[in-house]
């Protein structure tokens, strides 16, 4: 596991944003660890534990004091930059693209187009097991709203205010990973 290391270098003990992190990301980390061993799913837990503990590492140098995030770029960018942040790292390959790809339920060049987002063209759509395992587990947990789990249909509701096609995207994953 090299997420502590990572976690520890850039989230100071004790501030509040490493406590909206970690407490987030464990959440994150516990479902999708259900989700592999209730679905025996092929994939390595401690992997999966350090990609869930590390999807949202780029939060800090976004501009979200909602959550305690007082960085200068817009938090649409969060998993770019911690992408960025993780290849500095060394980390696998792997885990920097879950932190690309983890973003609402994917994201296509044709959504960066049509919502103008501040990405640069491409497309950031989870395509592994486990790139589409933590981009489903993070759908259930806020960062803002406290530690409550919430229900699938609250995920839906928010899925489809994004369009249509992020919902039937939401619902191909959850056909591959809900109860």
């Amino acid at each position: 596991m090299i997420y502590q290391q990572i976690i520890d270098k850039y989230y100071p003990q004790g501030s509040r944003l490493r406590e909206v992190l970690v407490s987030h990301s464990r959440q994150v980390a516990d479902l999708a660890l259900d989700i592999v061993w209730r679905r025996q799913l092929p994939l390595d837990p401690a992997i999966v534990e350090d990609a869930a503990m590390l999807h949202d590492i780029g939060i800090f140098r976004t501009d979200a004091p909602g959550i305690e995030c007082h960085g200068s770029e817009p938090y649409i960018r969060h998993g770019l930059l911690g992408a960025e942040l993780l290849r500095a790292e060394g980390a696998p390959d792997e885990l920097v693209r879950v932190a690309t790809t983890h973003t609402g339920t994917g994201l296509t060049s044709d959504d960066i187009a049509r919502r103008g987002l501040p990405l640069p063209p491409g497309d950031y759509m989870p395509a592994s097991l486990l790139e589409r395992l933590v981009c489903y587990a993070d759908k259930f947990f806020s960062k803002s709203r406290g530690k409550q789990r919430k229900t699938l249909e609250q995920v839906r509701a928010t899925m489809g205010r994004l369009g249509p096609e992020t919902l039937e995207r939401f619902e191909q994953l959850h056909r591959e990973f809900g109860d």
